[in-house]
């Protein structure tokens, strides 16, 4: 069990912070304090092949209108995992929104007049969002995040993003790659979670949101097993439950983790904490704090 320290990207709109990272593109380490390893690149601890990537991103201006391959055209065009991810919105300015899918289906040809004329803003799909909501973005979801917004981003470890529209910002964008990979999802197949009902599970990562008010444990090897016995009725583990390394996300408040051999471990809102997929980690909020927690496999 132990925090890790972000690698941090600075953007012409805000910045990220790969809290949970073993991608070559930005790398997180070891929090220093931790005795051995601290310093150390997590793929070192972890392994290089880790299949989640976690960041937070603050976005103060609106970023371009981007959309992810999957794995099958990731692998064979880029040699990549393709990226499905979601986020959770740590905070939101009043009237803040997100572009979420288009707002109908439209062709190859239609979209890339659009493009050429400067005209896609008639096409994007706008929702409003606030603090404590949840979207998921499968790899193919045309998408951008607005200004306003901070996240908590969890994505499969791939660094491929296929600007489609810059708003006429003089920024490289791939539209010939984008409109290969973009899926025409139907508008009201991509709905916003107002607030994050706790719980969410794809292919590639399972979430599970906890508030706690007083003492609490988690452990992720009975998850892990109850996952495993859940094969038979086709729910098999996340490539990260196949790992011996788990991740939790403090959202907000402060208390202290300890694990079933006596560590301890004070935490703050933001911190990342790895945890042995064997461990069984108890939770003790700071007296009058509720310690909201992401546990993210």
């Amino acid at each position: 069990m132990f925090k890790t320290e972000a690698f941090v990207s600075e953007k012409i709109w805000g910045y990220e912070r790969w809290i949970l990272s073993t991608h070559k593109a930005g790398e997180s380490l070891a929090d220093k304090s931790t005795e051995f390893i601290g310093g150390k690149k997590l793929s070192s601890v972890i392994g290089a092949d880790y299949p989640l990537l976690v960041k937070v991103i603050q976005a103060d201006e609106t970023l371009s209108v981007q959309v992810h391959p999957d794995d099958e055209y990731a692998r064979l065009h880029e040699n990549s995992a393709g990226k499905t991810e979601c986020w959770y919105i740590l905070d939101a300015k009043e009237g803040a929104s997100l572009i979420y899918g288009l707002n109908g289906i439209y062709s190859r040809e239609e979209l890339k007049a659009a493009i050429e004329n400067q005209k896609l803003d008639n096409y994007l799909r706008s929702v409003p969002v606030s603090k404590g909501d949840f979207v998921f973005i499968p790899a193919g979801t045309v998408h951008a995040i607005q200004g306003g917004l901070r996240l908590l981003e969890i994505q499969q470890s791939s660094d491929i993003t296929y600007r489609l529209y810059d708003w006429g910002r003089p920024r490289e964008i791939h539209v010939e790659k984008s409109l290969d990979v973009i899926k025409p999802f139907p508008p009201d197949s991509l709905n916003v979670e107002r607030p994050f009902g706790g719980s969410f599970s794809c292919p590639y990562f399972n979430l599970e949101k906890y508030d706690y008010t007083v003492r609490g444990s988690v452990c992720f090897a009975k998850k892990a097993a109850q996952k495993a016995a859940g094969e038979q009725n086709g729910q098999e583990p996340t490539p990260a439950m196949k790992t011996s390394w788990l991740s939790l996300f403090i959202i907000s408040g402060t208390g202290t983790f300890e694990s079933n051999t006596g560590e301890r471990l004070s935490v703050q809102a933001e911190d990342c904490v790895i945890v042995g997929a064997e461990e069984k980690i108890t939770l003790i909020p700071d007296a009058g704090s509720t310690l909201s927690v992401m546990h993210i496999s």
